[in-house]
């Protein structure tokens, strides 16, 4: 039977063995990484979750390690993939799941905007140095979203050196991820981009409760609106996609709800789908080339 929307990542990974695959899952302490972190495990993987605060970040899970990474250091990503090389393991699975949402204009490293910076350009530098420990059937997940609706790439401008709108910087950085996939892809990594669905957890911290209110996120009680998911649903995706044989054959694609994503028909972001902006091969080539500019990572 398919999976659905609704299905959680614990029955995504039903019968499936990742005993003696090691993951690497960014973010992978807290709110929807927890929980991919948590399926992983309990399947049997190993799984390395990098934090900023190495201190706090706790799963509680077997099966775990923490190391100190800093997606906004290129310096720490340096010396964190360095670190993992040396030790001589490999990497069968990458979740590029850490984020920001919507954080005040902030700067980060050599006065890059800090969505762009770390959902995007850390991540991409991150993988990229990580490459020679991937094995032959690695796949690597990068967790986009549906705010990819609102923004492609501010070619003329990523960083945001005017007109810094907190919405659009992080649509930017979403597209950005949709891309970087696309790309990686047809560099013989396989790769995939998924939407998890709208979760409520700790991404949204920079968005006060008033403003999720009049955004409709919760309903009258209190609750999460309809067509919110649980962290554990919208773990699901992500999971699935670094796991399902059946995409073997679609690497590259945008995934939604436990499976290949439609064409975007609406600007409903509930529905979903993906836009077209997100799957060009052009600018996902010209999205890697200014990513390995910037970073000097190639």
């Amino acid at each position: 039977m398919p999976f659905t929307a609704h299905s959680t990542a614990a029955e995504v990974l039903t019968g499936v063995d990742l005993t003696g695959r090691t993951a690497l899952v960014t973010g992978g302490y807290s709110g929807l990484g927890l929980e991919i972190t948590r399926a992983l495990t309990a399947a049997g993987a190993h799984v390395l979750v990098p934090a900023r605060r190495p201190q706090i970040a706790r799963t509680h899970l077997p099966d775990t390690e923490i190391d100190a990474l800093d997606l906004a250091d290129q310096r720490d990503i340096r010396d964190f993939a360095a670190r993992f090389l040396d030790s001589g393991r490999t990497l069968d699975l990458v979740i590029a799941n850490a984020g920001i949402m919507a954080c005040p204009e902030t700067r980060v490293g050599p006065g890059w905007e800090a969505h762009f910076a770390v959902n995007h350009l850390g991540h991409y530098a991150l993988v990229n140095r990580l490459r020679p420990a991937l094995s032959s059937t690695a796949r690597v997940v990068s967790v986009s979203s549906s705010g990819h609706f609102l923004a492609d790439i501010r070619w003329a401008d990523p960083h945001w050196h005017t007109g810094y709108d907190r919405w659009l910087a992080y649509a930017q950085s979403k597209t950005a991820n949709a891309l970087f996939a696309l790309h990686l892809d047809t560099l013989g990594v396989r790769s995939f981009a998924v939407h998890p669905g709208s979760i409520l957890t700790p991404l949204q911290r920079h968005i006060p409760r008033e403003e999720q209110l009049a955004l409709g996120w919760f309903a009258a009680d209190g609750t999460p609106a309809p067509g919110f998911k649980t962290p554990a649903q919208g773990a699901a995706t992500a999971v699935w996609a670094a796991t399902a044989p059946e995409l073997d054959a679609h690497g590259g694609a945008y995934c939604q709800d436990n499976a290949l994503a439609r064409p975007a028909a609406t600007e409903d972001m509930l529905i979903g789908g993906v836009k077209p902006w997100a799957r060009d091969p052009a600018a996902a080539a010209r999205l890697w080339d200014l990513s390995a500019e910037l970073t000097g990572v190639g």
